[in-house]
């Protein structure tokens, strides 16, 4: 077939790993370019030469999605590799079918052979859609490994927005290291809840060499996944978390069914928030789609620091920006905790929107009434507080798992929010967890 030229489809991260598995100093295989989506402003870079290797001296340029039919005529591209997470199937196919009329192959790559293997157990916490709860199932699964006295060190999906180069391999273990990386909004909603915890995380571009560091330090491995994406490393055990506020989404969405399929345990988490209907549907998906999966129900705890800010009072609910867009909600812990606490009233922060903040709900209407907390550059980080400014609230109601206090200043108090995983039928996570590391680790 002689040398394959190759266009890459992703939104920094899962396309990275893709070439790094499947590409890197590969003879045969020529990619062109990477395409970004999802992600504001990742795109007019360059996968450096240090990352890509010897084949490619110049690098590999990053162009928008939009631009894939001039980059398969330009450079007579052979194959288009899909490499990004939370998209509905049929998002997917109408990619392909659009791809496979201009003329290349349309290409899914394998799980398996973008699992790297590690030398210690892995634990990977993956979802059928962002926003379901792998962060925190990752930090219980963490606490219980310290209880036992194992060294737990989480690998959380890519998000390198910056300077790929220097991203390559990134340790977070203090808010030092979080300023040191010049990380945004999106990134200390994964790092902080960790740090927090007294726990190491690594992310990055190249997670060949994260994972020779990680193992350094570590007796067991926790693989935090991003979106809805399979794991980047061999796991022992594999956990997936479904969402009942969105039953149907878990065979609905790429990939995210291949998680619910691959797993070895499925949680079904918000149970105490999601109707009995809901509930009941993802249940049935499990002992559908994956009958032989242990399955285990959840509550995601939600405690306000300070109720008494909100009770009576005008609230603006701010929640995680990625479970407000890509990820389809329309409320989170915020908006919940505010509820609880007696708010007189959630203002719709909408009317008041400065700047890319107004361009988020006019591309995601699902986020109406809440203020996702959209963070991914300097500009963006000064829009989300002169909406804050402008919303006529009482108090800000924080949903996300950071403190934005960290970031900005808004003059009006902050009632801070946290959630916590719960299983419904304790102890059974945990004797899963101990019986695939019996005789490996302690």
């Amino acid at each position: 077939m002689g040398v394959q030229r190759v266009v890459i489809l992703g939104a920094a991260g899962r396309d990275f790993h893709n070439f790094n598995c499947l590409c890197r100093g590969v003879e045969d295989v020529r990619v062109v370019a990477f395409t970004a989506t999802q992600i504001p402003d990742i795109e007019g870079r360059t996968y450096p030469a240090e990352l890509a290797g010897e084949l490619y001296p110049q690098g590999i340029p990053i162009r928008p999605e939009e631009e894939l039919e001039a980059l398969i005529r330009e450079h007579d591209v052979d194959q288009v590799w899909f490499s990004y997470s939370d998209v509905s199937h049929l998002h997917v196919m109408h990619l392909a079918s659009r791809v496979v009329g201009w003329g290349p192959h349309f290409v899914l790559c394998s799980v398996p052979r973008t699992m790297l293997a590690a030398r210690c157990p892995v634990i990977a916490v993956t979802a059928v859609r962002t926003g379901a709860g792998k962060s925190q199932t990752t930090r219980f699964l963490a606490r219980h490994l310290r209880d036992r006295g194992l060294r737990a060190v989480a690998v959380r999906h890519p998000m390198p927005y910056g300077d790929l180069a220097r991203q390559a391999c990134q340790r977070f273990a203090s808010y030092e290291d979080l300023d040191l990386h010049h990380t945004t909004i999106e990134e200390r909603e994964e790092y902080e809840p960790y740090i927090d915890h007294g726990l190491v995380v690594y992310a990055g571009v190249d997670y060949h060499q994260i994972l020779e560091r990680a193992e350094a330090e570590a007796d067991v491995i926790l693989w935090d996944g991003g979106n809805n994406d399979t794991p980047f490393y061999r796991p022992d055990l594999h956990i997936t978390v479904l969402d009942p506020h969105r039953p149907g989404d878990e065979e609905a969405y790429y990939p995210g069914e291949t998680n619910l399929l691959m797993a070895d345990v499925l949680l079904v988490n918000k149970v105490g928030t999601a109707s009995p209907e809901g509930v009941e549907r993802v249940l049935e998906s499990c002992r559908r789609l994956n009958p032989t999966a242990e399955v285990l129900r959840c509550r995601s705890a939600i405690t306000v620091a300070q109720p008494e800010l909100i009770r009576g009072r005008r609230a603006v609910v701010v929640e995680d920006g990625p479970t407000l867009t890509h990820g389809g909600m329309s409320r989170g812990a915020g908006w919940y905790a505010a509820q609880s606490a007696g708010a007189a009233e959630i203002v719709d922060p909408r009317p008041y929107a400065v700047g890319s903040i107004a361009e988020t709900y006019a591309k995601y209407p699902n986020a109406a009434g809440i203020l996702p907390a959209m963070g991914y550059g300097d500009q963006q980080i000064q829009d989300l507080l002169a909406t804050l400014e402008a919303v006529p609230a009482d108090v800000i109601v924080e949903g996300t798992p950071i403190e934005l206090r960290r970031l900005i200043q808004p003059s009006k108090p902050i009632a801070d929010v946290r959630y916590e995983l719960e299983p419904l039928e304790p102890g059974r996570l945990e004797a899963r967890v101990d019986e695939v590391l019996a005789g490996r680790v302690g």
